[in-house]
């Protein structure tokens, strides 16, 4: 059995201007990043030129906690925490659509290209379905009496995934939104699904520290269970290649691991890699240069650059 390659991390640089926790973090065209934050702020970042300014692109009344970049009308969709849904237009830095909400947190937004739908988590229990390019709510249904956390879409199955602090992850038919499969093996709060590139796995995590991984052919199954972290797990996110995952959690770390395999690679906490001091929010992988940032309840974000083999 041939050893499993352990790449190594280096924290690169670090991104700083927000004035509170950073909750939000999604990718956009290249190696751009965008950041959401409890001051309000949402900011774009440069992940390929790190030492450059953030731009800041709005700066709303509440919370952001949800954002999704449009490629195809470059937009970026934000969460506006009991507002609603309010998308800017990065060309023109300006406010391109606004739709109302229920006055609640809004804690995950996804985007189906083949319905051009926008679907947002919200922390009553409600998803709401909005229609692009006009961004009109189409619909709002209640799943439960507890927050969605965490949404993803599975395309070509047709499929929405919801993982609420009710323990529960849902599997919904993207067009009718009845449940099709219920998973309850989680023992808390789901904060975090995710597919691997290959459409062929689901991985759960969330407040019982576990990474849950299922069989998506096999209708769900449960296929591994992983103690991951020491308390929460905030996000899981795969490298566009597929070879790594990495999670980040409550306990201020953030650990790499070999996706195939789900075996631990690398720990990033303060003490080995000059991680965060606080609880690490969200990651995403932008570009194509092995690049991974993290946004925290420190304010920051940090960038981290993988070297891998060949």
């Amino acid at each position: 059995m041939s050893e499993i390659f352990r790449p190594a991390i280096t924290r690169i640089a670090t991104l700083a201007g927000h004035r509170d926790a950073v909750y939000a973090l999604t990718g956009g065209p290249g190696s751009r990043v965008f950041s959401g934050s409890a001051d309000g702020m949402v900011v774009g970042w440069d992940a390929a030129e790190p030492t450059r300014d953030g731009e800041l692109l709005a700066r709303v009344q509440n919370s952001v906690y949800a954002l999704r970049h449009l490629p195809a009308l470059d937009l970026l969709v934000l969460g506006h925490n009991f507002q609603g849904i309010q998308a800017i237009d990065l060309q023109h830095k300006t406010l391109a659509h606004a739709t109302a909400l229920p006055p609640v947190a809004i804690f995950e937004i996804v985007f189906s290209a083949s319905r051009q739908r926008l679907y947002a988590g919200l922390a009553d229990g409600t998803l709401a379905v909005l229609s692009v390019p006009d961004f009109r709510l189409e619909k709002l249904l209640r799943i439960t009496d507890k927050s969605l956390r965490t949404l993803v879409l599975h395309e070509g199955r047709g499929e929405l995934v919801i993982g609420s602090s009710d323990h529960l992850t849902r599997v919904l038919d993207l067009d009718s939104l009845e449940t099709k499969f219920t998973l309850a093996e989680s023992t808390n709060s789901v904060f975090s699904v995710a597919f691997s590139p290959d459409g062929a796995h689901l991985l759960t995590a969330g407040r019982d520290a576990q990474i849950r991984r299922w069989d998506v052919a096999a209708g769900y199954q449960l296929a591994d269970t992983v103690p991951a972290h020491m308390y929460t797990i905030n996000h899981l996110a795969f490298s566009p290649d597929g070879r790594y995952l990495a999670s980040c959690s409550l306990d201020k770390s953030i650990k790499l691991w070999d996706a195939a395999t789900l075996t631990l690679l690398r720990v990033l906490d303060r003490a080995r890699a000059a991680g965060h001091g606080t609880s690490v929010n969200r990651l995403v992988w932008p570009g194509t240069e092995n690049r991974l940032v993290s946004c925290s309840d420190d304010r920051s974000l940090a960038v981290w650059q993988l070297t891998v083999s060949n």
